[in-house]
């Protein structure tokens, strides 16, 4: 009897694996992904402001009305607030002005709102449309009451806007973050006050059972040497079904590493393959901070790249850091926006492409 037990339950094991296996993506599968997607040319900065005070920081691009539009994060010393511009070609572009700034009162949200476009259509070579619900453009945010950089709490809001989303001006704001470290269902990876970017896509085929997924990164505790540590960051989920309502789904982050930062996940779809785009930070065998990928066939399970960084510091401009992912492919061309940080901690937003565009020596002001 107790080899029949041994037998089965070696067979459970095996079958278990093997289902593990089948929600993973294959090497080959990885390897092709990472040469349709790798962007070796880098063609400068693109957008910066005019005051060393100010910091640039995670693009969003879509596409509308035959133009192209990037909001993007600028902080003051102050906080952080949501601003836009504009492009006919991707590589030239126009501040437009600020669509979530500071608030004059003691709101929860009043110096401190990062925002990021929802619903932007995430097919990889696509239309890059910016999608609405119930008639609303969309945006999660991370925001908090205090001044500083990233002060304790930050929590994540969502606004929306019923006016166009391509000109500057205040967006709509939901009283009360949707999702916080006070929570009842906080999770042990984000309990530490600090929710940071989150990325929102439509979930067509209710892979997760609901219509909206959202990718959101946070601090939480860690074990090193057996001494909780707060500064570690992973990537986890949360799912809705009207934009306003949102539940964290699965107890565990869905894209983490042992140590430093793995966060900012945006998703592009290749076929029947998700890729969402991250950065990391102080790894144990990486340095600096750099931009990377993961893949998934379901939303949930996700198979991490184990190859070569697809951005990382190489340039003057970009020496300290070269993070924070937007990935589109266009005409051909694959454009890979990122935050670029030099040792001076002067921060803009620079891009790097798959086909060699020649050397910028454009310098746009944001303000």
């Amino acid at each position: 009897m107790r080899r029949i037990s041994l037998f089965i339950i070696t067979i459970i094991f095996a079958i278990n694996a093997l289902k593990a296996q089948d929600k993973g993506v294959l090497k080959a599968e990885m390897q092709a992904i990472y040469e349709a997607v790798k962007t070796p040319y880098k063609y400068g900065l693109v957008l910066t402001t005019a005051s060393k005070e100010k910091k640039m920081d995670c693009p969003t691009i879509y596409r509308k009305a035959g133009k192209w539009y990037m909001s993007y994060l600028v902080f003051d010393g102050i906080g952080y607030e949501t601003w836009l511009a504009s492009s006919a070609n991707l590589l030239q572009w126009e501040t437009l002005g600020k669509q979530l700034s500071f608030s004059d009162d003691t709101s929860w949200d009043a110096h401190q709102k990062a925002g990021y476009n929802a619903l932007v259509d995430t097919k990889w070579g696509g239309n890059y449309k910016l999608h609405r619900f119930k008639g609303k453009y969309w945006m999660s945010y991370f925001g908090g009451n205090s001044k500083g950089y990233e002060p304790e709490p930050l929590s994540i809001g969502m606004a929306y806007t019923s006016k166009k989303p391509i000109q500057a001006h205040e967006w709509e704001r939901l009283a009360k973050p949707v999702l916080s470290s006070s929570d009842a269902d906080v999770r042990w990876w984000e309990n530490r006050n600090k929710l940071f970017k989150s990325s929102v896509i439509e979930d067509k085929k209710r892979l997760t059972g609901h219509r909206f997924v959202m990718y959101y990164n946070a601090v939480g505790d860690s074990l090193v040497n057996n001494k909780k540590t707060r500064w570690y960051e992973r990537i986890g989920m949360a799912v809705s079904d009207d934009m306003v309502s949102w539940k964290r789904f699965q107890k565990n982050p869905v894209v983490h590493h042992p140590v430093g930062i793995t966060g900012d996940g945006v998703i592009q779809k290749m076929g029947d393959t998700y890729v969402m785009f991250y950065f990391g930070a102080f790894w144990q065998d990486r340095n600096g901070a750099f931009n990377r990928f993961a893949a998934s066939k379901d939303l949930v399970n996700w198979t991490d790249w184990e190859g070569e960084n697809l951005i990382q510091s190489s340039e003057p401009y970009d020496e300290l850091y070269a993070h924070k992912s937007c990935v589109l492919k266009y005409k051909g061309i694959v454009y890979h926006f990122y935050c670029a940080v030099n040792k001076a901690g002067d921060r803009g937003i620079a891009v790097a492409t798959s086909k060699d565009l020649g050397k910028s020596n454009i310098n746009f002001k944001a303000d």
